[in-house]
């Protein structure tokens, strides 16, 4: 395809090189930092499709802004896209969130299978999506510098990485380590990123492009997954099996299941490794379109990610709202009141050495919320909390939901006031 044919492109550029080569530049126009809008999912597939009927030499896959490579997924449309969801009947939910998101991970599935060789410079921080696109690439060039991180952070915010995360990244590092990723948060940087097998070369920040063009010109480049070798064969179940059974039991044990995206992502690891990466990354769709429409990851997303925005904004300026400050102590002092209240907070579980059982679960804040002695001495918080969210403006409950978590008034699966409030509702 020649050149005057390529795509129409707002979030990406195609720039074609005199050497045969095009650069895919990701610069999201009026951004700081690159992410993953529905805008930008649509163009990256339009791209792979474009790729595909394309004579090009390879692509480089670099950033247009100094911030860094991709920070991940635009979590405002994720929670209008839960919404949606939640609002459809309960039989179509499941298709609806599979055809909504699926869209980014079959984009990256066809870059790689494009038959082209792709190389990513990475100079800066490449979370969530953006490390997945990286992880898509055939050759990761990384600059040696802290601020140029791989990792995939999703669980933090209660969701698990919808295109491909699950998948790519313990091909690539081993199963172990890629859970550490997965559900610990870990990220991977300079020389323990090459260790780790998830990037191939490391190089002085400012060199990236150059080594990832060498890379493409040279006669060693490829255009084949390791996992699309003819002949590669998915891993055994039974290889893998102990260690998703211990990271099951430890998850079980922490939070009962009431975080549900690390049993998740351990169900995606599982249902995964054992197919081909076609079928790998719809079974981990299968599991995202289960998540995505449960009450805990719009809970944390707005309690940990926007509400700590909105919060920490207004703290560097000096500004959050005595009305904040002030309603987080009340609420505070009411949750508290329902604490002292109720001995059912106070869970019994098997110990760790199979012997007595632990008693001391509050610090924790593991909450049975089936209990209706629990429901009854939270009712005058949570009528409270229904009191906020009708009065106070938008702004100000978004950093409260925030603030209630972060001094450990609520667990963060809860979503803070506004969670609270939800409570015994159908929303």
């Amino acid at each position: 395809m020649s050149h005057s044919e390529l795509p129409q492109l707002t979030q990406f550029r195609l720039e074609p090189q005199d050497n045969g080569l095009v650069h895919l530049v990701f610069d999201c126009p009026d951004r700081s930092m690159n992410v993953f809008s529905n805008k930008a999912i649509h163009e990256l597939g339009a791209i792979a499709e474009w790729l595909h009927a394309s004579s090009v030499r390879g692509l480089l896959v670099r950033s247009g802004k100094a911030s860094g490579f991709c920070a991940g997924a635009d979590l405002t449309e994720l929670g209008t896209a839960y919404d949606m969801i939640v609002a459809a009947k309960p039989a179509d939910r499941f298709d609806i969130a599979f055809n909504h998101f699926f869209p980014l991970s079959h984009a990256l599935r066809r870059l790689e299978t494009a038959g082209v060789p792709i190389a990513a410079a990475i100079g800066g921080v490449a979370l969530g999506g953006g490390c997945e696109l990286a992880l898509a690439a055939h050759y990761r060039v990384l600059a040696d510098t802290s601020a140029a991180i791989l990792g995939l952070p999703e669980c933090q915010v209660g969701l698990l990485p919808g295109a491909g995360g699950t998948q790519r990244m313990p091909r690539l590092v081993g199963v172990e380590l890629g859970l550490e990723v997965l559900l610990q948060g870990r990220t991977l940087e300079g020389d323990a990123a090459i260790a780790a097998g998830a990037v191939n070369t490391l190089v002085r920040p400012g060199e990236e492009i150059e080594a990832a063009e060498r890379w493409l010109l040279s006669g060693e480049s490829r255009a084949t997954q390791p996992w699309d070798q003819p002949d590669h064969q998915p891993m055994p179940h039974a290889a893998y099996a102990p260690a998703i059974a211990q990271h099951r039991t430890r998850e079980l044990r922490r939070m009962l299941g009431h975080e549900p995206a690390p049993l998740a992502i351990l169900d995606c690891v599982e249902l995964g490794l054992m197919q081909p990466m076609d079928g790998a990354i719809r079974a981990e769709m299968s599991v995202f379109a289960r998540l995505i429409a449960r009450p805990e990851p719009r809970n944390m997303i707005r309690a940990l990610f926007l509400g700590k925005q909105a919060y920490d904004k207004a703290a560097r300026q000096g500004a959050v709202p005595q009305a904040v400050e002030a309603e987080a102590k009340t609420f505070g002092g009411l949750i508290a009141d329902a604490l002292t209240k109720e001995s059912r907070l106070r869970l019994a579980l098997p110990g760790s050495d199979g012997g007595e059982p632990v008693q001391e679960r509050l610090g924790l804040q593991i909450w049975l919320l089936d209990q209706p002695d629990l429901l009854a001495a939270l009712e005058p918080a949570r009528a409270y909390a229904a009191s906020l969210v009708n009065e106070m403006p938008e702004a100000e409950l978004l950093q409260l939901d925030h603030l209630v978590i972060r001094q450990g008034h609520l667990p963060a699966y809860l979503g803070g006031v506004s969670g609270l409030a939800r409570l015994g509702t159908a929303a």
